[in-house]
């Protein structure tokens, strides 16, 4: 029995649970037929997305030929790890379009800057702003997103007034 993956996702209180298609939880696991080799990948995808979060090798059956079926825990293991997968993928973003420094300001006051990044295909944006350490913002202005925050850059910045640096 075959099931359109669109029409699933469009009913997602429908669970499937076959041998090479497990579709619950928000997600859908789907066996395919390993490009690379002669064996069996299992591809991890979130409901609405069109891409897959995870795709991994998968266990060959007992007569070495058609994968091994989908179980509930197998398929609640492959959850566990595509949920961590986008969890990292997006800690790692936030990283990339977040960054902060402390550094000294005038009478040894610590002072919090910051780079924050606006990604966008067409026209990315970056601003670069400092906070006290009680969350005050003491200034805010536009930057490159090629930016390169660091205790030297932002020493300077501090120290040239706040004005905005003239090479991004």
């Amino acid at each position: 029995m075959s099931h359109d993956l669109d029409a699933v996702l469009e009913d997602e209180t429908t669970a499937i649970h076959e041998a090479t298609l497990w579709a619950d939880d928000g997600w859908t696991a789907r066996i395919i037929k390993n490009e690379d080799d002669d064996g069996w990948a299992v591809a991890m995808t979130r409901d609405g997305q069109a891409e897959a979060a995870l795709v991994g090798p998968w266990t060959m059956g007992r007569d070495k030929k058609n994968p091994k079926p989908l179980d509930a825990p197998a398929f609640h293991t492959l959850v566990k790890t595509a949920n961590e997968v986008l969890r990292r993928h997006e800690q790692q973003l936030h990283a990339r379009l977040h960054k902060q420094v402390d550094v000294d300001g005038e009478g040894l006051a610590r002072i919090r800057v910051s780079l924050d990044i606006t990604p966008d295909d067409d026209d990315p944006t970056a601003v670069l702003s400092a906070h006290d350490r009680d969350g005050n913002e003491l200034a805010r202005v536009p930057v490159s997103p090629g930016f390169r925050l660091n205790r030297a850059s932002a020493e300077a910045w501090i120290e040239g007034g706040y004005r905005r640096p003239s090479r991004d």
